[in-house]
């Protein structure tokens, strides 16, 4: 005997006793006046013997769509009866295909009546006649006819100093005067689409330039929220306004909205992968809708999102899924669809990075102004006429200006109504300068091969050795009123990770000291030793809602910098003076809050350096920092200044020397050797805080980097099938480098060497391309890595998002890698020799993995290097 778990149930239907009730019950009534009209024609096409056969078929027999649309057919002929002249009839047509999307909860409540019947009453006498009757029935709408079509042909992507926007904006602003003269999402799309359809940076930048000024001259309003849109999010790092939406609200939202199944829509993620094809491949065979799409404007997409991410509590899962549906719903056309999605998974992928978008602003206002402001720009047809060089220069200028707003003030929500205001100019500066509880972008410091090499590169300087501490960098700011945010490198708000250093702040801070910026470096220590522990302690501990009593992983605070103090920005004073005011100022409580270790040295202490080198990697330190102390080189060792190798900061060259050659010095540009004393040179070399800059004048020599093998953080873009023993998992790996100035990632190597067999596990199954729900896997190459193929195509790619440190014994030229081509040949790359795999770097993001133009100056130096000696014997060492 089976189980009652397990009893079939039996095939008997007890059905309910009430009569079934078909179409033809709800409109009888309409029916039966249908009936009496066509009396009389029925009459007289039986006299003619013309009687329609059609007439007498039973309509018992038809179908429910079939007899709607029929008697949907008849309504409006009647309507064309009474009101001469208008039309409703959307079915003229016989062969077009009775499909349409489903009915939404946003589609129900049509014009009309739900049951689809008119809602006329008696008309009244008029002498005038009576204006079009308006249906509301229930009808079929063409999504293809919604697109607009009024954007579609701007071109965008030409020169700025070509392109005039008042030579369409007063046909835009017609069309947009029915969505409240606001711009349309429409003319952001297009935008996206010229920028995603070109490689060519200068397009790109162009093409973004001309959006920008069409917005700024014709709807200035929506400027803010366009940028925000463009650059992929919808507020600064340090708020936190996450949209928290999971893959499975998309795919909903595409079900319902265009119609599909279950496995429809995964055979075209399948074959697509990307959400946003997914979108425009489901837009584009959603041939009709029961809804006409309400036109989405810049504003309002903005304002959605922003409604998704303040959704919070009971209640709000749906509330999301309501309005990501109405946004795919209202997008017009596929490539609306394509967008609107990629900007709800967070996946934009466009290429316009950060840096992309300040250039393209500052360019965008020195050419246009919004229509009530007043501020000085240039004409066009001038710059035009002007010498690249100079127009270069022009260019620079406001750029620089902007850069340096947003690297130390970086809220677009300030910036650009700023902007709109006074334009580019010195103001910008003061407007949008250092604000407390609003964090600058930290400065960063240059990577150095070894000690040799950060000897040679300052000689002439005074400089500070500081120990590397393995912990996690943190910005502190604290105002007159005891207010303290704390902030990570990555301008994230960690003050409810850190607690104890917030209740800390009163006890360390001055008696003369009422507002600061400072920062230093958390590490994880025992509290009576003060011995310090690893990152990975570290990284242990809560993040968010730590109580003080809770705390179980103990953190010492290493003040290393001053960048702001009672309310005076000390970013442009030298190192030294900023360090003396740190350590006058404020009060040392060991094992909580005190200073890094330091040395003072110049390029004659070799012993004493290499000594303090030494001491930092026993204490489980990554290293040092190595820091100038004044803006100008000390005159004292001025003699010193002989070595020939110097560079500055390494900036893109092209091939005018070659690479194998001893460099001479050269100009700031880097293309022509000059007869420039190296002194002036060094000169540039300044000891001031340079937020979200890379520069000489900040080294680190890390232990790692001091071994036989040099290391760099690498970007992981594709995978190849492994072979024989690792046939299951991913290997080798393709790596890239970043360009800073394209934005692109190019190819550098493939690597397969270094990793164990639990991360191959792991790597296999966070890209797994056979799960269609991993956002992390892309369906083929993006545009934004460059890599010819010559080594083979990756048999998966990777959404880039992780940097890995890497080892290798030396670089070379390569004519399959693409990384920094046209800074050291034109013709060939650079790759690696015996790369090996050290760790993933989870404290880095992929915007601070390793430059081209670094990989260059590597390569630079590694040839210079080549014949000479360098070694680290009992405290001498021998340079060349």
């Amino acid at each position: 005997m089976s189980s009652p778990a397990k009893r079939r149930k039996k095939n008997a239907y007890n059905g309910s006793n009430q009569p079934v009730r078909i179409l033809d019950y709800f409109f009888a009534k309409q029916k039966d006046a249908a009936k009496d009209a066509a009396a009389t024609k029925g009459t007289a096409n039986k006299l003619t013997g013309k009687e329609d056969a059609a007439e007498q078929r039973d309509t018992s027999t038809l179908a429910d769509e079939e007899l709607a649309r029929k008697l949907q057919k008849e309504w409006n002929k009647e309507a064309d009866d009474e009101a001469p002249g208008s039309s409703n009839d959307l079915y003229e047509d016989p062969r077009r295909p009775p499909t349409c999307g489903p009915i939404t909860e946003e589609s129900e409540a049509i014009e009309g009546d739900n049951n689809g019947a008119t809602n006329s009453e008696p008309e009244k006498f008029s002498a005038e006649p009576a204006p079009p009757k308006q249906m509301n029935t229930l009808s079929l709408q063409s999504t293809a006819a919604e697109e607009d079509m009024v954007t579609a042909n701007i071109p965008f992507d030409q020169s700025p100093l070509a392109f005039d926007p008042l030579k369409y904006i007063p046909d835009l602003q017609k069309h947009w005067a029915s969505e409240g003269s606001r711009a349309t999402y429409a003319l952001l799309t297009r935008g996206f689409v010229l920028i995603n359809s070109t490689p060519s940076r200068i397009k790109i930048v162009d093409t973004l330039v001309n959006l920008l000024r069409v917005i700024i001259e014709g709807d200035p309003e929506s400027l803010l929220p366009a940028v925000w849109l463009a650059t992929n999010s919808i507020s600064p790092p340090y708020i936190d306004l996450e949209l928290g939406l999971g893959g499975s609200a998309i795919s909903k939202a595409l079900r319902k909205v265009c119609g599909l199944d279950n496995a429809a829509l995964k055979a075209i993620y399948n074959k697509y992968g990307d959400a946003g094809d997914v979108a425009f491949e489901a837009k584009k065979r959603q041939s009709f809708t029961l809804k006409k799409p309400k036109p989405l404007t810049i504003k309002s997409v903005f304002e959605y999102l922003v409604k998704i991410a303040n959704s919070k509590g009971q209640g709000s899962v749906e509330a999301k899924q309501r309005i990501v549906e109405r946004l795919v719903q209202d997008a017009r056309g596929a490539e609306e669809s394509r967008y609107i999605v990629r900007t709800l998974v967070q996946h934009l992928r466009i290429g316009a990075v950060k840096t992309t978008m300040l250039i393209a602003l500052s360019r965008a206002f020195l050419i246009s102004r919004p229509p009530n402001a007043d501020f000085e720009i240039r004409d066009t047809k001038s710059l035009s006429k002007l010498k690249k060089e100079e127009l270069t220069e022009i260019y620079s200028k406001n750029e620089e200006i902007v850069k340096a707003c947003f690297a130390r003030h970086p809220n677009y929500n300030d910036l650009i109504p700023t902007l709109l205001e006074i334009g580019v100019c010195d103001e910008l500066l003061l407007r949008c300068g250092l604000a407390l509880h609003i964090p600058l972008r930290p400065m960063l410091g240059s990577i150095t091969r070894d000690l040799g090499e950060m000897l040679t590169k300052l000689q002439g300087r005074d400089f500070s050795c500081e120990y590397k501490y393995d912990g996690q960098r943190a910005q502190v700011h604290c105002d007159a009123k005891g207010k303290v945010t704390i902030f990570s490198r990555h301008l994230e708000l960690m003050t409810d990770k850190y607690p104890d250093l917030v209740s800390l702040v009163p006890k360390f801070r001055g008696e003369g000291v009422s507002s600061f910026i400072l920062e230093g470096e958390v590490v994880a220590v025992d509290r009576q030793s003060g011995e310090l522990k690893t990152f990975q302690t570290l990284a242990n501990r809560a993040r968010k809602d730590v109580a003080v009593g809770s705390v179980t992983i103990d953190v010492c605070l290493f003040a290393f910098d001053l960048m702001y103090l009672n309310g005076e920005e000390l970013l442009d004073r030298p190192f030294r003076e900023r360090r003396e005011l740190l350590r006058s100022l404020f009060v040392e409580i060991p094992h909580h809050f005190t200073w890094v270790k330091n040395l003072d040295a110049t390029s004659a202490d070799v012993g004493a350096v290499q000594a303090f080198f030494k001491s930092a990697t026993e204490i489980k330190c990554e290293g040092i920092m190595v820091k100038v102390l004044d803006n100008l080189p000390n005159p004292e060792l001025q003699p010193d200044i002989e070595d020939p190798t110097y560079e500055q900061a390494p900036e893109p060259t092209t091939l005018k020397r070659k690479a194998t050659s001893k460099p001479k010095s050269k100009s700031k540009t880097g293309d022509a050797p000059t007869d420039e004393p190296k002194s002036s040179r060094r000169k540039a070399l300044l000891s001031t805080y340079e937020p979200d800059k890379r520069l000489d004048s900040w080294l680190k020599v890390k232990k790692d980097y001091n071994t036989s093998a040099d290391t760099l953080d690498l970007i992981p873009v594709g995978g190849f099938h492994g072979q024989g023993r690792k046939a299951k998992w991913w290997s080798p790996i393709l790596l890239a480098v970043r360009n800073a100035e394209t934005g692109t990632l190019e190819a550098v190597t493939k690597c397969m060497s270094g990793f164990t067999d639990k991360f191959y596990a792991a790597n296999r199954e966070k890209y797994n391309k056979d799960d269609p729900e991993n956002t992390n896997v892309l369906p083929d190459k993006p545009h934004f890595v460059d890599y010819n193929g010559g080594g083979g195509w990756p048999d998966v790619w990777f959404e880039p998002q992780e940097v890995w440190e890497v080892a290798f014994a030396d670089l070379t030229l390569s004519p399959t890698y693409t990384a920094a081509i046209g800074l050291v040949s034109e013709e060939r790359g650079l790759s690696m020799r015996f790369p090996r795999f050290l760790k993933v770097r989870e404290d880095k993001g992929i915007e601070e993995a390793t430059e081209a133009a670094e990989l260059a100056a590597m390569y630079r130096k590694q040839e210079t290097r080549a014949p000479q000696k360098e070694k680290l014997n009992g405290g001498e060492e021998d340079i060349e």
